[in-house]
């Protein structure tokens, strides 16, 4: 049996998101099983929402998010917090159902940088896995605990980006 690979896109720069469906295209394109689980993404429509219902089976994304929340770790809403946790717990049903051959945890380190899952838990998660399992995690600043533990670690980093000239996210590039 093969082994499944931990892979970690961050960084402050554009695109973590982006790769990991690129190699989820890649995948399903092999006729792999797989399903991207949006931790944050879930109060807007995407591009990648339409796109991948066509991959059906092979590749589902699954928004559990509430959109934008707070990145101060000691004001999170109530319903942040639940909402992180029922999250969590579906994922973890997710990835020991034996069903998938790649998982994308999307924006999962934001949410422990931002203090709603706990690190150990999911470093434990990773490590109980399906063997055969490959788990790409994405989002800013990624834990040096979840950087240790990664087979391969890219960080995207910002150079330049358009936001900074005042033009608004656009329709096919951001969403």
């Amino acid at each position: 049996m093969e082994k499944g690979l931990i892979i970690v896109n961050t960084g402050n720069g554009k695109g973590k998101t982006t790769a990991a469906l690129g190699l989820g295209l890649r995948a399903a394109g092999h006729g792999m099983k797989v399903i991207m689980l949006q931790f944050i993404k879930g109060a807007w429509h995407t591009g990648e929402l339409d796109a991948i219902k066509r991959l059906e089976p092979y590749f589902k994304i699954v928004q559990l998010g509430q959109g934008f929340i707070r990145t101060n770790k000691e004001k999170q809403a109530e319903s942040t917090i639940e909402n992180a946790n029922t999250a969590w717990n579906y994922a973890k049903k997710e990835i020991f159902s034996n069903l998938y051959d790649v998982f994308i945890l999307d924006e999962i380190n934001n949410m422990i940088d931002y203090g709603l899952l706990n690190v150990d838990d999911v470093i434990t998660v990773l490590k109980n896995k399906p063997a055969r399992l490959n788990v790409i995690l994405t989002g800013r600043n990624a834990h040096n605990k979840i950087i240790a533990l990664a087979d391969t670690v890219t960080e995207m980093r910002e150079v330049k980006h358009h936001y900074k000239k005042g033009v608004k996210a656009k329709k096919g590039i951001e969403f």
